[in-house]
């Protein structure tokens, strides 16, 4: 998929398989959750396709520990010097692929430039998925981007389990999210929210469907919904 900047200063860098963005600080780069090591070069091609350097990613936050979303940290630090974070909770299991600089508990933020980024601790689909939100600007609004860290439901079902309680939490953690405002919901699988749909539409049209504060509380509901679904199959 082409890179393309979401609203603001956050852009989408790749990949189909598993989201990655970038967050322009001014004062540095945040990268959300590098990928998969063979996409590695796709996103760091698509980092210089918008006119960045790698280099200049300052932090690396991972949503939860899947190999989806981490098995590329540890190269992409390496190759920035970024530090990196993961919610406490998925501390441990994430050291198969990297070892987290800092750990993110509930209501911590981060902040580099412009940029405030607050962390909501979210388990369901692993005991330590976070999910954050923060706010980008354009040339007349002020928009609060959120995103969901860890909306799969393979986890939900019989034998996948994380953890045990996994559901319950699950289900909890939406139950919060919804009680938040989001301008601009951003997904860490393109499924989440359509972005290669989207992003194509803006790329071709400068029409932005990004921007809705509905598909926040859609999404959700779309995903408790789900769980119920898989839930009833149990035998």
């Amino acid at each position: 998929m082409e890179p393309f900047k979401i609203v603001g200063n956050v852009y989408f860098v790749g990949t189909f398989q598993a989201s990655c963005h970038l967050i322009d600080t001014g004062e540095g780069l945040i990268l959300i959750d590098p990928g998969y090591s063979n996409a590695l070069y796709l996103v760091v091609r698509s980092i210089y396709k918008l006119g960045f350097d790698p280099k200049d990613i300052k932090y690396i936050v991972n949503t939860h520990w899947h190999g989806d979303h981490t098995e590329a940290t540890a190269a992409m630090a390496d190759l920035s010097g970024a530090k990196t974070l993961i919610g406490r909770y998925d501390v441990e299991k994430s050291r198969r692929y990297f070892d987290p600089d800092i750990t993110v508990k509930d209501g911590d933020a981060l902040t580099l430039g412009n940029t405030t980024i607050t962390f909501m601790e979210t388990p369901g689909h692993t005991k330590g998925t976070i999910s954050f939100f923060f706010e980008a600007e354009d040339e007349e609004n002020t928009y609060r981007v959120g995103m969901f860290g860890g909306a799969g439901a393979n986890t939900m079902a019989q034998g996948h389990f994380d953890y045990d309680g996994c559901r319950e939490d699950y289900r909890n953690s939406l139950h919060r999210l919804q009680k938040e405002k989001v301008d601009v919901f951003i997904g860490n699988h393109v499924w989440n929210n359509d972005t290669a749909v989207k992003g194509e539409l803006l790329l071709k049209t400068g029409v932005n469907r990004f921007i809705d504060k509905d598909l926040w509380g859609d999404f959700l509901a779309f995903c408790e919904k789900r769980l119920d679904e898989v839930i009833s199959k149990d035998v």
